[in-house]
This record gives structure tokens, sequence and C-alpha cells, in this order.
């Protein structure tokens, strides 16, 4: 994704919770099925976009990302909550809703 298309979609209203991760890590992997059942319970109250760090490395440079996964959640271009590792849907459904409107 390139940098400009990736600002446009952080800089929303709405919360963008942006998982930076790589092909060869495990617990990315683990990652997809918990955003999975996080869309399905969020709906459309925030977008969920999966950047990949190998394909992408200066938009991944620009956020110091230094492990994977690591989660950040956007609204209006402002990182407002960041956390490295698995995280479970629902802690992640619960920073969305403090943020969502």
């Amino acid at each position: 994704m390139e940098t400009k298309a990736f600002s446009e979609v952080i800089n929303n209203s709405k919360p963008v919770l942006v998982d930076f991760s790589a092909a060869w890590c495990g617990p990315c992997k683990m990652m997809a099925p918990i955003l999975k059942q996080l869309k399905d319970a969020i709906g459309e109250d925030a977008t969920i976009l999966k950047v990949d760090v190998d394909k992408n490395p200066a938009l991944a440079g620009s956020y110091n990302i230094s492990g994977v996964p690591t989660l950040i959640l956007f609204k209006a271009g402002k990182v407002l909550w960041r956390q490295s590792g698995v995280v479970a849907a629902n802690h992640l459904k619960n920073i969305i809703d403090q943020y969502k409107s």
C-alpha cells in the first residue's frame, strides 16, 4: 500500500485498526481469525487494515514497527492506541468502542 493511500485511510473520521504483520510470522497468522471475529462484532464502526511489513518497509519504518504483529488504532490520522503481540478480539472491540463516537 502506498503511503498516500494509507494516509487517506487513517485520516478517516471513524477508527482504523491497522495490523502490521508479516507472512512468515506465526503470531500474525493467529491474528487473522481474531480480526475476522472482531470485524463481525464491530461491523461498520471501524475499518481493519492489514499491512505486510516486508512489502511496505517505508510505511512500517515510519511507525517504528520493530516487532510483528503490531496493532495501531488511528482516528483522524492520530495514533490512539498501540500494542505488539496477539490481542484478543473482545479486548480490541472494547478499545474501538471507546473511540468510535
